[in-house]
């Protein structure tokens, strides 16, 4: 339920219409300290909430905790100087943004479902934003220096009822071999000519770097916008590249880039705080038919090395394969979602799946013909190291899904107190409406005072 109430806290300030156009009737329904609480902003997460389709019992009563919890850290960081930046700000907001874009599928729908310009939507959430950020940084400043033991973990899980043990789905663990058929030198050269002719034709004014683009741009995501990739934060892309986009100014045209995913020339729009809005080309080697061809008998090779018991998966992982996140862990993919091995079977891309669908734990698969992330043509050969039936949480199969449970819970157990503690010298009110509430910490409820 917690997680519903954070991403809903995301559209604060943005939904105070509801969808037929009616103003919420407004007031002020509690004050901790100088800071109130709406109504509004209660109704606003709480229709945001419903149209996920979960709407639990005292629902606005968990979102009203929330929003006190917030204004609660929000006076301490006060006292703190717990602050955010305008560039962090501005950042946090377009990444928002591009959230709401990417689940209501574009800038049109976004606006036709908060009858609102983007222009609009995104004052209205900047009005909110910085205090969202400032609770959290105080939130994480409060607990940053929390550590669990093992012990405490092990009385974690024993004090848990057996009915709330969470039930952990299938999960597998998935090694891989990768083989690249290889680019030879005089392609390279050859691409990299052909960029720095572009760039020289950009220089000189005898094309525009969105023609270019538009016309030999290996990037199907940016080439029909001219190369253009909006605003992203040095995060979001690759390291070489983002050490080029960082360092240029404004409409300044780099040397040729060599990363992951090929060759790139790059031009700056725009640079706001720590987001930069770029144009690329990008040119995607092809190899040769010979090169594909050795590449093909290289993974044939090896995975009969495996399978004669000449070398292990890990020995040849390290000695073969080419893809340098796994190969130095013995092929082992590393989920981003958990930062562990195990994925679940829907969190694993789909060509993933259904080449490992019929393996069983220790088996590996013949090499096969696909494509990478980047979507270059490789060959690969994946080993199913484990596949763990569905089961009720327990220790020896799901430490690390515990010990974060448990620190957690000790994080959670550390806030209530220090709530309370802060209570007893902060003025609270909430409206007798809400006076039925059952909070998770009755400490709001049992401080709370009358209005003046």
């Amino acid at each position: 339920m917690r997680r519903i109430l954070i991403l809903a806290i995301l559209f604060l300030g943005i939904n105070a219409w509801s969808q037929n156009d009616t103003l919420i009737v407004d007031q002020v329904v509690a004050r901790v300290g100088d800071r109130i609480i709406l109504q509004s902003d209660i109704e606003a997460q709480y229709s945001q909430i419903l149209n996920t389709g979960q709407a639990p019992k005292y629902l606005k009563c968990q979102i009203l905790e929330e929003l006190l919890t917030q204004k609660l850290l929000l006076n301490q960081a006060d006292i703190d100087s717990v602050y955010v930046s305008d560039d962090e700000l501005d950042a946090e907001l377009n990444a928002r943004l591009q959230l709401f874009i990417d689940q209501m599928g574009g800038v049109e729908k976004m606006e036709d479902y908060f009858h609102k310009s983007i222009f609009e939507i995104k004052e209205d959430l900047k009005r909110v934003l910085k205090d969202q950020i400032r609770a959290q940084r105080m939130k994480n400043q409060l607990t940053e220096d929390i550590k669990i033991t093992p012990s405490e973990v092990h009385d974690y899980y024993n004090s848990l009822p057996k009915d709330s043990l969470p039930i952990v789905d299938q999960q597998v663990e998935v090694q891989q071999i990768v083989i690249k058929p290889k680019i030879t030198p005089e392609q390279e050269k050859a691409i990299i000519d052909r960029l720095k002719q572009m760039r020289e034709q950009v220089l000189s004014g005898k094309k525009k770097f969105q023609t270019l683009a538009i016309l030999y741009s290996d990037d199907p995501g940016s080439a029909s916008k001219g190369g253009e990739l909006g605003f992203r934060a040095r995060a979001e892309l690759v390291p070489e590249f983002a050490s080029v986009a960082f360092s240029l100014k404004p409409g300044q045209v780099s040397d040729v880039v060599k990363t992951k995913f090929g060759y790139h020339i790059l031009q700056l729009i725009e640079r706001k705080g720590e987001r930069v809005n770029v144009r690329h080309i990008l040119i995607v080697p092809k190899p040769t038919p010979d090169e594909i061809v050795k590449a093909r008998k290289l993974a044939d090779s090896v995975y009969n090395l495996i399978v004669n018991d000449s070398l292990t998966f890990e020995q040849a992982a390290l000695k073969y394969s080419d893809d340098e996140d796994t190969k130095n862990n013995g092929g082992l993919l590393i989920n981003p979602m958990n930062g562990t091995a195990k994925f679940k079977m829907e969190e694993l891309p789909p060509y993933i799946r259904f080449d490992i669908k019929d393996l069983e734990p220790g088996q590996i698969s013949k090499p096969m013909q696909t494509v990478d992330n980047t979507g270059q043509l490789v060959f690969k050969i994946y080993k199913l190291k484990s596949r763990t039936e569905p089961h009720i949480a327990n220790p020896e199969q799901d430490y690390q899904l515990i010990m974060d449970m448990a620190l957690r819970h000790k994080k959670q157990v550390f806030m209530d107190q220090w709530i309370k503690d802060q209570l007893k010298k902060t003025y609270v009110h909430i409206d007798p409406y809400y006076q039925d509430c059952k909070f998770h910490n009755p400490a709001w409820l049992k401080y709370n005072q009358e209005e003046e």
